[in-house]
């Protein structure tokens, strides 16, 4: 497997999979994830899920070309019906909205019940599965956050369990990461200088309005005085 083809973030991903996993990729693409970790442990076995046409002819095609065949099975379905009755215990959902991996797991819910593991990097709106993680029975146990490409990614890894150990001050948390909140690493800092920016410019424009909503704007300045407050005290290290 030429790990060339593998991006930084799903090098990340894949540092969270045990030895010996058994992981479904949903989302597969061309199955450069499973081909990786199955390349790398002759002991793992992985579902390549795909809903669409090309990328599940692509991923078929690339499992054969490594000979991967007797380690991953290629699957066409949405979401997490690609899981039926093989016995996977690891789901790794990358490279989509958070909006869309929260739907993906609450449609399969009744997947998740022997699922010791989820990865998830959600490309925006990763609140939304980290409220989902503490609402069913899965607790954030880490996550990252790294720049690639000029974009910034979040990597959320959660354990079924209790959904809401580990939070100190629950809505906060689940907006900015109670793991990231704790390093506030360079990435972390340029996300959320930009966040704060985009709520400074939606003010500004919603104040042109003929009809100004002066409670949202005020839910807004909220919003950019809660980052503020976290990046002053990015140089603290502390869980706020």
């Amino acid at each position: 497997m030429n790990e060339k083809l593998l991006s930084n973030r799903l090098h990340m991903v894949a540092r969270y999979l045990p030895a010996k996993a058994y992981f479904a990729d949903i989302g597969s693409d061309h199955a450069y994830l499973p081909c990786y970790v199955c390349s790398i442990d002759p002991t793992a076995f992985a579902i390549a899920g795909e809903i669409n046409e090309g990328p599940f002819q692509s991923a078929k095609n690339q499992v054969k070309a490594l000979n991967l065949t007797s380690q991953i099975e290629v699957v066409k379905g949405n979401g997490l019906e690609v899981i039926g009755n093989y016995p996977v215990r690891q789901i790794v959902i990358a490279g989509m909205g958070g909006g869309l991996i929260r739907s993906i797991l609450d449609s399969g819910k009744d997947k998740l019940s022997k699922i010791e593991r989820i990865i998830a990097q959600p490309n925006v709106d990763a609140h939304l599965v980290r409220e989902w993680f503490s609402t069913h029975h899965f607790q954030l146990v880490s996550e990252q956050i790294v720049k690639e490409d000029g974009h910034i990614y979040e990597i959320l890894i959660a354990d079924n369990g209790d959904g809401l150990i580990g939070y100190q001050d629950l809505g906060k948390e689940l907006l900015f990461g109670p793991h990231l909140l704790r390093e506030k690493n360079e990435a972390f800092i340029e996300k959320w200088e930009s966040e704060k920016n985009k709520r400074l410019r939606v003010i500004e424009q919603m104040k042109q309005a003929r009809n100004i909503n002066f409670e949202k704007i005020a839910s807004f300045k909220q919003e950019v005085k809660e980052i503020e407050e976290v990046i002053e005290g990015a140089g603290d290290n502390t869980c706020p």
